[in-house]
């Protein structure tokens, strides 16, 4: 910290009750009371280098000879006329980063200038600012941070701009310096304690780069907005440290904002609005602070920025641009991150938002799981280029294409264990759910356990669904992608559909004999099923068993047909079977077809 001292005589005021006054063998001829405060001085030393009191007292009446002066809405108040009046008098002051700012506006005020005197307070205070305090990066940001109390006189002075562009120009400039640390901008520090040692102590601690980020975190959102604009501006700042300030800003400021908020207005429920409008402005500067590159900043971190929007109601567009920049690194979540907590009462989580994050996800990164095949005329037009040039295109569009189609998976994966977690809300209506489930193409999920398990959950939860609800419910389910341990669990799940039973069932038997396992007898119930499926479809070859192990590894095996048949409406022809109605009508069918048909799996299984 730098210091400046002005003037010779070591003289001070002294004090009685609320009365200050110069200890002098000449009488007082002026009152000044500013706040509260009188001051009994002298004019020739003040009116000598305050053109303000000079107009004063000029059109005060001459007879007076204790002339007194009103400065009720004096800058800074006591304390900065202290100064003020001691430089007048030669007494000794000391400025610092600390209280120039208070001094420089009140010697603005009282018109300390040149003009007036040359050598005068505001002079010397100039030179001291620029030449000292702007060239020091603690005493920078503690002027800066000085300022907000006098923000509108510091905006006309130009010291708010000046520090703000200072303090830019020192992290453009060395980025990645680690001796300006966090250690060594905190109040009641020596700067001796910012040796070697203790730098190299906190460099250790501190990630490289980010040296700046936590001594700025301290300054308020307006202030810090305008210094991280100056900063961004310089084009020189990598984005991953624009990211990781924000991070360490919102981590001091936003840590617990629903906590804040009941803490804050417990007692006084009026204050609510206040103190949301707080935080929703801190969370919507920091939004429109974030790097556009993508992975310049966390998934993580935006979605606990998307958390706290729901939290304080921050705006649609803020929202939409955080949703948007999350589901293009969707792959990169966590279920827990996900967790939004809902805009009503009603609802646990946000799952709209979800819903949005998954829509921006799925329409950035089209590209196919595989490289697109080229045309003839595309080869030709690209024989004129090197076969280096080519390979390498071709590479490009490979590595592309399949870092789009895992992240697909890894997205799936997300999705389903995110869909366990909200199928335990009692109040999710079924439309999002499904919604959830179907946004998620056919090919990224490479099994349906995970799926299954949201579904049985949500089916336990929900015991009042109609059946063509469950039926849509389980539409996006696909039994053949289903584990042998899902498959046992839903051959005995009396909450499934008929339908979704049965093809667990077929399904398995056709696994165990695609196996190599020994088809036996089919139950006469699916059977039925069976038949009513080959009556309604022509029969592709008369010489071909299509339920031998054969059949059911050919093309044109009734493994399809009966899976569009059982995805009809069961009202339709197999309902009016009278077989299927004595199916139906089984106690505990699951259980006693599953153990006619489990010995195929157990077989298949033994041979291999």
């Amino acid at each position: 910290m730098k210091f400046m001292k002005l003037g010779s005589r070591p003289d001070t005021f002294y004090t009685t009750e609320s009365t200050r006054s110069v200890s002098s063998e000449v009488s007082s001829d002026l009152i000044v009371q500013v706040k509260g405060t009188r001051y009994l001085l002298h004019k020739f030393p003040l009116l000598s280098k305050c053109l303000r009191l000079q107009r004063l007292c000029a059109e005060s009446p001459e007879a007076q000879q204790l002339q007194i002066v009103q400065l009720p809405d004096f800058p800074g108040g006591v304390e900065a006329f202290d100064l003020c009046a001691k430089f007048c008098y030669g007494i000794t002051v000391t400025l610092s980063a600390y209280n120039i700012v208070a001094v420089r506006c009140a010697a603005e005020y009282l018109q300390m200038t040149e003009d007036v005197e040359k050598g005068n307070l505001i002079y010397k205070i100039e030179v001291f600012l620029t030449s000292c305090i702007l060239h020091g990066w603690r005493d920078s940001i503690v002027t800066l941070q000085s300022t907000k109390a006098f923000s509108l006189w510091a905006e006309d002075l130009g010291i708010t701009s000046r520090c703000i562009e200072a303090i830019a120009a020192k992290v453009v400039s060395s980025p990645t310096k680690a001796s300006l640390s966090h250690s060594c901008s905190r109040r009641g520090r020596d700067d001796s304690s910012c040796n070697g040692s203790e730098s190299q102590r906190h460099h250790k601690s501190t990630s490289r780069g980010s040296w700046w980020a936590e001594d700025l975190a301290e300054l308020g959102i307006d202030l810090y907005w305008r210094t991280m604009i100056a900063i961004k501006s310089g084009g020189k700042l990598p984005p991953g440290l624009v990211g990781e300030a924000l991070r360490i800003y919102a981590s001091r400021w936003l840590p617990n904002v629903s906590k804040y908020i009941n803490i804050d207005c417990d007692s006084k429920p009026e204050s609510v609005g206040e103190v949301t409008s707080k935080h929703r402005l801190l969370l919507e500067s920091i939004v429109s602070l974030l790097p556009s590159e993508k992975g310049e900043v966390s998934c993580s971190f935006m979605l606990k920025l998307l958390k706290a929007a729901n939290m304080v109601k921050a705006s649609s567009s803020s929202k939409m641009e955080l949703e948007r920049r999350i589901g293009v690194q969707l792959e990169e979540a966590s279920v827990s991150d996900l967790l939004l907590p809902a805009l009503d009462d009603k609802m646990m989580y946000d799952v709209d938002g979800v819903i949005s994050i998954l829509e921006h996800f799925m329409v950035q990164g089209q590209s196919p799981p595989t490289s697109p095949r080229r045309g003839k005329g595309e080869f030709e037009r690209r024989r004129s280029r090197s076969a280096e040039n080519v390979e390498l295109l071709f590479q490009e569009s490979r590595r592309s294409s399949s870092a789009s189609h895992s992240s697909k998976l890894k997205v799936a994966k997300l999705v389903d264990g995110y869909l366990q977690k909200i199928a335990k809300d009692k109040n999710l209506h079924l439309s999002k759910f499904i919604a959830v489930a179907e946004s998620i193409p056919e090919f990224a999920r490479l099994d349906h356990d995970d799926l299954y398990k949201a579904i049985d959950i949500y089916l336990k939860v929900h015991p009042e669904l109609s059946k063509s609800e469950r039926k849509r419910l389980c539409r996006a389910l696909e039994c053949k992608k289903l584990s042998v341990e899902a498959c046992m669990h839903a051959a005995q799940n009396e909450m499934l559909p008929l339908r979704v039973v049965v093809q667990v069932l077929f399904f398995e038997q056709a696994r165990a004999a695609m196996a190599g396992g020994q088809v036996t007898e089919l139950p006469s119930n699916i059977k039925a099923l069976l038949a009513v499926c080959k009556n309604s479809s022509k029969p592709t070859s008369a010489a071909q068993d299509q339920w031998s192990v054969s059949g059911l590894k050919s093309p044109s095996s009734n493994v399809s047909t009966l899976k569009m048949k059982l995805d009809e409406d069961d009202n339709l022809e197999l309902g009016k079977s009278s077989k299927l109605k004595a199916f139906t009508m089984t106690p505990s069918r699951p259980r006693r077809m599953l153990s006619k048909l489990w010995p195929i799996s157990r077989s298949a299984t033994e041979k291999n």
